[in-house]
């Protein structure tokens, strides 16, 4: 089918096309409904008019969230996505901020935070008497990132920029999506607008839902590409129902994708391909990988004719591209320098002809004067037989500042074998000082049931 972009219109128009040739349907657990009908879910028929021009958050779930981003693109001026996570005590300030003139909800807990902001409610889905409405806008759309303390910053995108990397090639009308992450994220927005965009279908999370459930309804919607983190394909690994589905397309983003989770996704889904992406709030997507290995070819630095040009400066990745965010909203941070590159924080280093991910710039934990990226350590420990997953960490010490110490969630199918808990250890951190030099080695090892991920679907790193 033809492929449908941003660029050209309004997501109620790529809708509108997407169903003179071939549309996809949106499953949630309240039920499915035709893409092309979602806009009519956000119950804002007969008030389109009203909201022309003006600055609008969004505070509703996934469904009702991607029905009133149908409604309104083009049409508001300012669209700000609400995430699940952020606490309601931000809300005052984000009204004043992104002069937000109404709130679009399906919530009943808003009035105490408004300070007075029109609330208009969503309702039951009806037809759509007013979609013929002009849609003049170029509306911006606002994404928080993923901070962990305080307001986390908003930036600034337009559609045409969120949709530019799946312009250049949709997986097809055919393809069923599942996503671990919230569509209120950057991440699952990507994939939202790849239905949307591409005439494909889509299976959205509940919320609250675990992850054995969310598997139980991909596989009964045959769900055919299916994305989130590598520390989401963890935890699915470790759940049961992981064998029910058989996906055609694996894809990570998010954080590091480092050779023992693809190793791993690999052996455990044979007939997949899988892909992993780097992207990000600020930067956009800038590029995906599909040869099994972790990382990025190095000629993907000096390839800069195409729509990404990427560099590294002080041993991070900088990226430029139609992709990436506008601005900061209402901040006195410079999203992109004066060569219109954004610095992603993201620490990297070429061996051998690749580009690879160490570790976060504020991420880096100082041993004596040493540097120990906690993801590199994790990588390691992941390679070991008996581990899953891991979370590398600092603890205060009084002779060299800090130690590396690590929790370790044991491989299901080992973990009954690591019946000597001394034992194992010893075995790890041999495996560790084999591989690592003696400053990156864990000073102490702890097994734990599970590891925290946060909302945006990263491991939580703490302190």
């Amino acid at each position: 089918m033809k492929t449908l972009s941003c660029r050209a219109g309004s997501l109620a128009a790529a809708l509108g096309d997407a169903h003179k040739s071939a549309a996809g349907t949106l499953w949630s657990v309240e039920g499915a409904i035709a893409l092309p009908r979602l806009g009519s879910e956000a119950g804002l028929t007969g008030r389109l008019s009203e909201l022309a021009g003006r600055s609008v958050a969004i505070l509703a779930d996934q469904r009702a969230t991607a029905a009133a981003l149908v409604d309104l693109d083009g049409l508001a001026r300012r669209l700000v996505l609400w995430p699940p996570d952020l606490a309601l005590d931000h809300l005052p300030g984000v009204l004043r901020e992104a002069e937000i003139d109404l709130i679009v909800t399906d919530r009943t807990d808003l009035a105490a935070y408004a300070e007075g902001t029109p609330i208009v409610r969503g309702g039951s889905a009806v037809e759509r008497g007013d979609q013929t409405v002009d849609r003049p806008a170029a509306t911006e759309w606002i994404l928080f990132t993923s901070g962990t303390t305080g307001l986390p910053k908003m930036v600034v995108h337009t559609c045409a920029g969120l949709t530019g990397a799946i312009a250049a090639g949709t997986s097809g009308a055919a393809a069923t999506w599942g996503t671990f992450y919230d569509i209120r994220r950057y991440g699952g927005l990507q994939i939202l607008l790849r239905a949307i965009v591409g005439g494909a279908s889509l299976i959205l999370g509940g919320a609250g839902e675990s992850t054995g459930d969310y598997l139980k309804r991909l596989a009964a919607h045959g769900v055919t590409h299916l994305s989130g983190t590598p520390s989401h394909w963890r935890n699915v690994l470790m759940t049961p129902a992981a064998r029910m589905i058989a996906p055609a397309y694996v894809r990570l983003s998010g954080e590091i994708a480092d050779q023992p989770i693809l190793d791993a996704l690999a052996t455990f889904y044979p007939h997949a391909q899988i892909g992993h992406a780097f992207a990000s709030t600020e930067a956009g997507v800038a590029f995906e990988v599909g040869d099994g290995l972790a990382g990025f070819p190095a000629h993907f630095l000096r390839d800069a004719a195409g729509e990404v040009q990427m560099k590294v400066g002080d041993g991070t990745l900088r990226i430029r591209s139609s992709r990436t965010a506008l601005r900061y909203l209402k901040s006195a941070l410079q999203l992109r320098d004066e060569d219109g590159f954004v610095d992603t924080s993201d620490m990297v280093e070429i061996r051998d002809g690749r580009v690879r991910f160490v570790g976060r710039a504020g991420g880096i934990i100082n041993v004596g004067g040493l540097k120990v990226h906690p993801e590199e350590v994790e990588t390691i420990l992941n390679q070991h037989e008996r581990v899953r997953m891991s979370l590398v960490k600092a603890r205060r010490s009084p002779l060299t500042g800090a130690i590396v110490t690590a929790d370790i969630v044991l491989n299901g199918r080992r973990a009954a074998e690591a019946l000597n808990e001394r034992d194992s250890i010893s075995e790890i951190l041999a495996y560790c000082r084999a591989r690592l030099p003696a400053h990156k080695v864990p000073a102490s090892i702890r097994f734990v049931d599970s590891l925290e991920v946060l909302p945006s679907g990263k491991l939580a790193r703490h302190g």
